[in-house]
């Protein structure tokens, strides 16, 4: 882990997600991984311990659902960008427009854009 690298901590409830997300901020170098969550709460729980940089949030999870633990989040530490990462990007922007809770809105068929607002929320 580089000393200057962004911490991104990741929340969703897809184990092969939470992976693919995993090898795409392995391949950045500027980024790393301080954490993942499989649901909501947990998410709450690791960013507090850890601190990230970044918080890439899952619509729909058990425990505490994205949008509700982006409302907390965003509480708690409001200069952490969130990126709702969701199949439901449609319902995200409307969303988002109505809540802002979350940074940005990326669709899980689109993760080369999710490296795109990454870079643009916490430039390394």
């Amino acid at each position: 882990m580089s000393e200057m690298a962004k911490h991104v901590l990741i929340a969703d409830d897809s184990p092969i997600i939470r992976k693919a997300l995993c090898r795409l901020f392995e391949d950045a170098e500027d980024y790393d991984i301080c954490a993942e969550a499989a649901d909501g709460q947990e998410a709450i729980d690791l960013a507090l311990k850890r601190r990230p940089d970044l918080i890439i949030m899952d619509l729909s999870m058990p425990v505490l659902n994205g949008l509700e633990a982006s409302r907390k989040l965003k509480e708690i530490m409001p200069d952490v960008p969130i990126i709702l990462f969701t199949q439901h990007a449609n319902a995200g922007i409307t969303l988002r427009n109505s809540n802002h809770t979350f940074d940005r809105v990326v669709s899980k068929g689109e993760p080369r854009m999710l490296m795109e607002q990454v870079r643009s929320l916490a430039p390394a």
